[in-house]
């Protein structure tokens, strides 16, 4: 996670998602219906970013913007992250658009994780040059990353007027005061889940993980936010607070331990699917869209839980790279996704939580099953058991990250 400047709202519920959601390099997973299956006890979090185009260490790039004249818009996103039509090969939302605006979209789910997008695509942000995406979708600590160093343009608000829908709770957040260069995508979280058939006593706790009977068939995830995030929540921590490297170094002794005793077969990125489905892995820290789609495609094999301490969470957020030159088609677009219905009809395939105010009621009419789904739309005992990840500054974010990747032999 990412978070712990700005002004925060006093309720603790909201100052709490606020701060929230900094995390992750995994594969975006959801299925319609298949939500219902899981049991969950918390979640929700939401933040952005921070920063203002065109400063940081990049250099001040003058662009001219070709929108009225180039009827185009160039979007990265992650993989399974959008409503998709398997028969018809489509995205139906993006046809709609295109329909509605006479903007084509080149879509492309070309993000596998965080940092290795990153690293493709940092010099030529760093230079001021366009990297071919006139719209990309990061995970909030990377969107506060590239908004520090200036590597995205200050959005028009007066195009998007549909970001008047936006979840109030994530109006001002603390990487990105007022949404100046960043709207939420989805939000989701980390949890820790089972094979029912392999292992019937289940799970409650990331300290039930390490049980004799699952050694050598756990696997967690290689996202330090997410890893580190439930365990240092097992041993009391409070994530979103004043926490420093004595509380990170005792939860990274935890997994270290439990790594070098073969209690935890591999920490994997989003290949960690693979494992469950052939069988190799009964348990482990994983991410719930995934969970979802394996349940649905492998007859509901498959238990999800937010441990009791509470789960990881993270949101992730549209942003305009520096030298995009079709920077009013983008925010054309997120104005479009900003409507409830299309809100709706995305969150009904992704299953993630919506950030859209008025798709709850909008869901009513696509499918009613999935109004009361918590992984869509939380309730407040929802988000009372949310906790996250506070932000880190850019030393503690060098300095964790090294320790953590040691640890887990990356």
């Amino acid at each position: 996670m990412s978070h712990s400047r700005g002004q925060l709202p006093e309720d603790p519920k909201i100052r709490a998602l606020v701060q929230a959601m900094s995390q992750r390099s995994m594969s975006r997973r959801g299925v319609l219906g298949a939500a219902g299956a899981l049991g969950l006890t918390g979640l929700l979090a939401a933040c952005g970013t921070g920063g203002t185009g065109g400063g940081g260490n990049g250099p001040a790039a003058t662009v001219k913007d070709i929108s009225e004249t180039d009827p185009t818009v160039n979007w990265a996103n992650w993989t399974l992250y959008l409503d998709y039509d398997d028969k018809e090969k489509t995205y139906p939302t993006l046809d709609q658009f295109t329909k509605q605006t006479g903007i084509s979209v080149n879509y492309v789910e070309d993000i596998d994780g965080n940092d290795t997008y990153y690293g493709k695509v940092q010099g030529q942000l760093n230079a001021g040059q366009d990297i071919g995406q006139d719209l990309i979708t990061l995970t909030d600590w990377m969107a506060g990353r590239i908004i520090r160093q200036g590597y995205t343009q200050e959005l028009d608000h007066a195009n998007i007027p549909n970001m008047a829908n936006l979840l109030p709770n994530l109006q001002n957040v603390d990487f990105d005061p007022g949404r100046k260069n960043s709207l939420t995508w989805q939000t989701g979280y980390a949890g820790i889940a089972w094979n029912k058939k392999k292992f019937p006593k289940g799970l409650k706790s990331v300290s039930d993980l390490w049980d004799p009977a699952l050694k050598g068939r756990i696997t967690v995830l290689d996202e330090m936010r997410d890893t580190m995030g439930l365990l240092m929540l097992e041993n009391g921590v409070d994530i979103t607070g004043s926490w420093g490297e004595a509380e990170f170094g005792a939860a990274l002794d935890d997994l270290r331990k439990n790594i070098g005793n073969g209690q935890i077969r591999q920490v994997k990125g989003n290949s960690y699917k693979e494992d469950f489905i052939s069988g190799d892995a009964v348990a482990g820290v994983v991410w719930s869209g995934d969970i979802v789609q394996m349940n649905f495609e492998n007859d509901d094999q498959w238990e999800f839980v937010i441990p009791e301490a509470g789960g990881a969470l993270w949101s992730d957020n549209l942003m305009v790279p520096i030298a995009s030159p079709r920077k009013s088609n983008a925010e054309e677009l997120m104005n479009f996704y900003y409507d409830p219905k299309v809100a709706a009809e995305v969150a009904a395939y992704v299953n993630f939580i919506c950030p859209v105010v008025g798709a709850k009621e909008e869901m009513e009419k696509i499918d009613p099953s999935l109004v009361d789904n918590p992984l869509i739309f939380p309730t407040d005992e929802d988000l009372s058991h949310a906790h996250v990840f506070r932000s880190l500054s850019a030393d503690e974010e060098n300095t964790l990250g090294s320790e953590f990747q040691s640890a887990i032999g990356a």
